[in-house]
């Protein structure tokens, strides 16, 4: 190529009927990239995985139904722009919460450990209710497994219930046990018609081809329903990680309405789980499922692609996820709003297995309302075994564990571990960790295990407000910044923490692994140090800020 090559896409909406992918052949050459462009502005040709439906009729108590021509189920759903709720119970406080719950028990005192058995009180789960158990589309808890561990949300399908025993079984194991010496573990009851009673909440009738709706006005007048056709809309993917695409932009496309999953739980439950060979076989439990890797965008063996200036909104799962080999990608001045987990998600993929990932750079982008569908272990921008990554001028808003997440494995040593000299600046994090435990809004984790620490990583210019945690919530409660075991290898400098459930600051247990300078936790912090008109988007963001 001598110049660049730009398709200009004109303002108007454009209906995803199958995922969109571009692989090495689409490459640009010579410096030269190949750009797919809004041609009329930053947000303006509208990439929408979803359909309309339409013929709603009454059925009772405010309640509408809809036929649905589906050959397979969807997950998530979407009226007048926002995400609806899947029938549960009970019903949420509010659109901004995920809370109340109810508690699971001990039902059998041997039975502590069991991933795949939760314990009831009585009168939690009401035998009127129909849960189509057996069914190919039964009812489901999600449920922060672990007992008072509020880490990972998994979302799972009931099996059966004994209602003697007040015991439910899964179809699936979720990541922890459900009972532990803090006592039980959050969750809730989802996907059946015997609990929609709130408005705002749906339920798909999946094997009958009906879809109900309890709308707020009581009418469907003037209501725009959209049921989600597609999990992912671009997949941007090399043939390996020898032969990468390369030199590709998107610049300006909005994307929405994008599709959940059957079931969900964050990694394998045990070392060795995945059934293949690794030099750290523990790192199974800290890698999505195969299932699970994916988002509204994904990017597999590429380098210096560019997604600059995008709108990505209502996402079933994660807005943008690298995985494994991508280097020098660019997200840039882009809106990432209402997103079922991550906003930018990188995977490095194991440790000791080659250093394919890393210097990404995450700039001038606005990330917001996260993990409305997975809000264990969401954040607005996860790094996990991935190096010499840049973020910065970002504001991350409203999440139930993280804002920024950088994240191996505590066992690995430095010399198989891919994930330091990672760079933080000029950043903005709050009302985040509103759900969860023994956590904060900046965390690090399996960093550096080993001495020596010397710095590698920076952080600075980062303000975090508002971490505090629902009442319910059992665990440790939020800190503002957050350095869990291996957390190690990281110069502070120049941080505002304030309005935090816990302490401002908490570090590694391996004792002082961290430098720090000029942080408000410290005595002597200078407020006058803080660049406040540089921290945040720039003014060159392209979108009306939230």
């Amino acid at each position: 190529m001598s110049c660049e090559l730009v398709v200009n896409l004109k303002a108007g909406t454009y209906k995803v009927d199958k995922t969109i992918t571009l692989d090495d052949r689409d490459s640009g050459s010579n410096g030269h990239q190949v750009v797919y462009r809004s041609a009329d502005g930053p947000g303006k040709a509208v990439f929408e995985a979803s359909t309309e439906v339409t013929g709603w009729t009454p059925y009772k108590d405010g309640i509408f139904k809809a036929p649905v021509d589906v050959d397979q189920p969807f997950y998530t759903l979407y009226v007048d722009g926002e995400r609806a709720t899947t029938a549960r119970y009970p019903n949420r406080r509010s659109d901004e919460e995920w809370a109340p719950y109810l508690r699971s028990i001990l039902f059998d005192p041997t039975k502590e450990a069991v991933r795949d058995q939760l314990g009831f009180n009585a009168g939690d789960i009401d035998p009127a209710w129909d849960l189509r158990l057996g069914t190919s589309w039964p009812a489901q808890v999600t449920v922060w497994s672990g007992g008072s561990w509020s880490w990972f949300t998994d979302t799972v399908p009931l099996l059966d219930i004994n209602y003697t025993k007040r015991r439910t079984t899964l179809i699936y194991p979720a990541r922890y046990g459900f009972i532990n010496s803090g006592g039980g573990s959050r969750y809730f009851v989802q996907n059946s018609l015997s609990l929609l009673d709130q408005a705002g909440e749906y339920y798909l009738d999946y094997e009958a081809k009906q879809l109900y709706y309890k709308p707020a006005g009581g009418t469907m007048d003037n209501v725009r329903v959209q049921r989600p056709t597609q999990t992912q809309v671009f997949t941007l993917a090399g043939t390996s990680a020898t032969r990468r695409l390369e030199n590709l932009t998107l610049d300006g496309l909005a994307i929405r309405n994008t599709d959940f999953m059957e079931w969900y739980r964050y990694g394998w439950e045990g070392t060795g789980g995945s059934g293949f060979k690794h030099k750290y076989p523990k790192y199974d439990t800290q890698i999505e499922l195969p299932r699970n890797r994916w988002g509204a965008i994904t990017l597999t063996n590429t380098r210096g692609v560019r997604l600059t200036n995008l709108h990505i909104s209502q996402t079933g799962f994660t807005a943008i996820q690298l995985l494994f080999a991508n280097e020098r990608t660019t997200v840039s001045g882009s809106l990432l709003e209402h997103l079922g987990n991550d906003g930018i998600k990188v995977e490095g993929g194991y440790p000791g297995e080659g250093d394919l990932a890393g210097q990404n750079t995450f700039t001038n982008n606005y990330i917001h309302h996260l993990g409305e569908l997975v809000p264990g272990d969401s954040a607005g921008v996860e790094i996990m075994n991935s190096g010499g990554n840049e973020v910065s001028h970002t504001v991350v808003e409203h999440g139930a564990r993280y804002g920024i997440s950088i994240e191996s494995r505590p066992e690995i040593p430095n010399a198989d571990n891919y994930t330091g000299g990672n760079t933080v600046h000029h950043v903005r994090l709050s009302h985040l960790a509103k759900d969860s435990g023994d956590t904060g809004p900046f965390y690090a984790y399996g960093v550096r295990n080993q001495p020596p620490y010397t710095p590698d990583a920076s952080v600075s210019q980062l303000i975090i407000d508002d971490a505090n945690a629902d009442p319910s919530m059992p665990d440790a409660k939020p800190y503002g910044v957050h350095m869990d075991f291996g957390g190690c290898g990281f110069a502070f400098s120049d941080i505002k923490v304030t309005n935090t459930e816990s302490d401002p600051y908490h570090g590694p247990s391996a004792g002082p692994c961290d430098t720090f300078e000029n942080v408000s936790w410290e005595d002597g912090f200078d407020d006058t140090r803080m660049r406040y008109d540089e921290i945040g988007v720039l003014p060159s963001f392209p979108y009306e800020k939230p």
